[in-house]
């Protein structure tokens, strides 16, 4: 965050024809962040932090993203430690791959695990829900038994996480829907993901933003 008395950090939200981002704009705007809406890649790359939203298919997300060179973009700015959050389908083309209506897509292959079809008795998992946040979690802080906003058909549903080794292992929280179980948010050094909408998501929503924004 920057020091008090200077000038609010900056964060570049990725227009790459994913819907509607204006509530993204806005609510990271609240959290206090100056805001930038581009497609430019070389200013989402100067900004302090990135913020990836998605909504809509996997396919059709990867499709945008590769039109703005997102994919490389994102890389980039992880290779030089910059931050990035990465918002519901934003969130899944971050995975290896994903798989809609038989249609096996490439994703941006950050971390492992495939985004298919939630196995629940109603789908799209829709409205509000707890989540399942590993202890110390720097996402959730503060935020501990508060429900955030989902509105999906898919996630990563199995996902094994190996310790050890030179890197850290990422930080994954779960949350549990009608029999079933998904990823719901992921911290991984500089890349924070959220299966949910924080946009949506009322006074946590603004609370896990602001967490994300003290980072820059």
């Amino acid at each position: 965050m920057a020091p008090s008395g200077s000038a609010l950090p900056s964060v570049a939200v990725l227009d790459y024809g994913s819907g509607n981002v204006r509530s993204a704009v806005r609510a990271v705007e609240r959290a206090g962040a100056a805001v930038t809406l581009t497609a430019d890649s070389s200013v989402a790359f100067e900004a302090d932090g990135l913020l990836v939203p998605g909504v809509g298919a996997f396919e059709a997300c990867m499709n945008g993203l590769t039109a703005v060179d997102g994919e490389r973009l994102i890389e980039r700015r992880l290779i030089a430690n910059r931050p990035v959050l990465g918002i519901c389908v934003g969130m899944q083309i971050l995975f290896a791959e994903g798989i809609e209506h038989g249609v096996r897509t490439p994703g941006c292959g950050e971390w492992p695990g495939t985004v298919e079809r939630l196995e629940a008795p109603i789908v799209p998992h829709m409205g509000w829900n707890t989540v399942e946040a590993p202890a110390g979690s720097r996402m959730f802080a503060g935020l501990e038994g508060e429900r955030f906003y989902f509105v999906h058909s898919y996630g990563v549903r199995e996902w094994e996480i190996v310790p050890g080794g030179p890197v850290k292992a990422p930080d994954v929280t779960w949350t549990a829907y009608e029999g079933d179980r998904f990823v719901s948010a992921v911290e991984h050094g500089p890349l924070w993901a959220t299966q949910f909408h924080p946009e949506k998501s009322a006074d946590a929503g603004r609370r896990l933003l602001e967490n994300w924004i003290a980072t820059l």
